[in-house]
């Protein structure tokens, strides 16, 4: 495979990391705005009820998940990376900004929150093909001894989307009031995601597709029917398995730490939203900088040893950090950073780790399909369970409990899962059976 030029590196890693800037910069925006969708959605005298009907469309979009993977995959797999994700950052786009436009109860009736619906599902569909296709396409650009560090830079975009949305939400509040913010301001996020997707498109649109998938179709190994595809994945069933099992760990810890985060501390030691917003710009600009040197650490020492420190830091410390928040702004800001530290090191390995757990013919639908699967049962999910179980207990720390059970589905996972680090991510074979090729 030839050398890929420094240039073309780092625009296919921005290329990647564009979308994951869209897709998340919509999820941080939404949950950030949960309580001013609810008002105007689902209109109830019991605030607690309009939050939790906002919660459970936010979860929507994520039931919906898997059936893009399903399709977005295999299509990927088919006629390239390239070409569907310059669809799918679209569609993310797009029906984020509508959002922005739907009237609310007050004008359409219960037409606006089917409205609501539609346009989530349109979301999760797109992003069913987002995550795994950019972090394939990144994955399969960047040299196999710098793929950490090439991949940490996507999570990069994920915390951007994430921090400039709190950004543009607590300017919001603080510049129009609460007032505003129910009324109308609550849309102006929204509207932003149109140029966030203008150029994802463009960028992507100035790339070939990647050197893996090129060399796969010059020498004919590209599957051309897609029953032909999933009987190829089938074969494969283990670490689709394994996947998802890491994925429970990753995306209740994630939708935990950074989408519902603000809710909780809100109800749980009376925090502004502003406090609330301020407190994880602070986390997630410093896991920001941080990332790329865990990025690189892990093309050092193996993803591995990261996750097993991650796991093992989050299992033991999450109860005495969720205790420690409920005593105030400060102690809540130190705890949340030190969260945030303990869940870097997956953060920062993911779109190296997993892309190299499938070989290439299967490579985006395998990974599609089982993180999605997997993210619409445990992740989109976790602020709504959250919410509704410490309605149901009235134990307020119960986030705590629902992350430490994750932590142990992903420590079964992970025993089982081969170290790919510096493995060639070229062939039909997979990735670590066969020396690296490139470095």
């Amino acid at each position: 495979m030839p050398d890929i030029s420094t240039s073309t590196l780092r625009r296919a890693v921005a290329a990647s990391a564009i979308g994951n800037a869209t897709e998340w910069f919509d999820y941080g925006v939404y949950a950030y705005t949960a309580v001013y969708i609810g008002n105007t959605f689902f209109p109830s005298t019991n605030p607690t009820a309009s939050t939790l009907g906002s919660l459970l469309v936010f979860a929507v979009s994520f039931l919906i998940r898997p059936l893009g993977g399903i399709v977005w995959g295999p299509l990927g797999d088919r006629i390239g990376r390239q070409r569907v994700l310059a669809v799918t950052i679209i569609l993310m786009a797009g029906s984020t900004f509508l959002l922005g436009l739907l009237p609310g109860y007050a004008s359409w009736g219960v037409a606006a929150p089917i409205g609501l619906v539609v346009l989530r599902m349109i979301q999760g569909f797109s992003t069913g093909g987002e995550y795994g296709g950019a972090a394939t396409f990144m994955a399969e650009y960047a040299p196999d001894r710098k793929r950490g560090l090439c991949g940490s830079f996507l999570e990069v975009g994920t915390l951007s989307g994430f921090t400039v949305g709190a950004v543009i939400v607590l300017l919001s509040e603080t510049f129009l009031g609460t007032a505003a913010m129910n009324d109308w301001a609550w849309r102006l996020p929204f509207l932003v995601a149109a140029p966030l997707g203008l150029v994802g498109v463009y960028l992507r649109s100035k790339l070939d597709d990647t050197p893996v998938f090129r060399e796969l179709a010059r020498n004919g190994q590209v599957d051309q029917e897609t029953g032909t595809q999933f009987r190829d994945l089938l074969s494969y069933w283990r670490p689709v398995v394994l996947l998802m099992g890491l994925v429970v760990t990753l995306n209740v810890a994630n939708y935990t730490l950074l989408a519902y985060m603000p809710t909780y501390l809100e109800s749980r030691i009376g925090l502004s939203s502003q406090q609330s917003l301020i407190l994880v710009i602070i986390g997630q600009l410093v896991m920001m900088v941080l990332l790329p040197f865990a990025g690189r650490l892990s093309d050092r020492v193996g993803r591995k040893p990261l996750w097993w420190a991650s796991i093992i830091g989050l299992f033991v410390l999450t109860i005495p950090l969720y205790k420690l928040m409920a005593t105030g702004f400060w102690p809540a800001v130190l705890a949340f950073a030190v969260l945030g530290l303990l869940y870097l090191p997956q953060l920062s390995t993911i779109s190296a780790m997993f892309p190299a757990m499938f070989p290439a013919h299967v490579r985006y639908a395998g990974f599609a399909i089982a993180y999605n699967v997997s993210t619409s049962l445990f992740g989109g999910t976790a602020p709504a369970v959250n919410q509704a179980l410490i309605g149901a207990t009235g134990d307020d720390i119960f986030p705590a409990y629902y992350l430490m059970a994750a932590c142990v589905v992903g420590a079964i996972a992970l025993r089982f899962v081969p170290e790919t680090n510096g493995a060639s991510l070229r062939g039909r074979g997979i990735p670590g059976e066969l020396a690296p090729v490139d470095g």
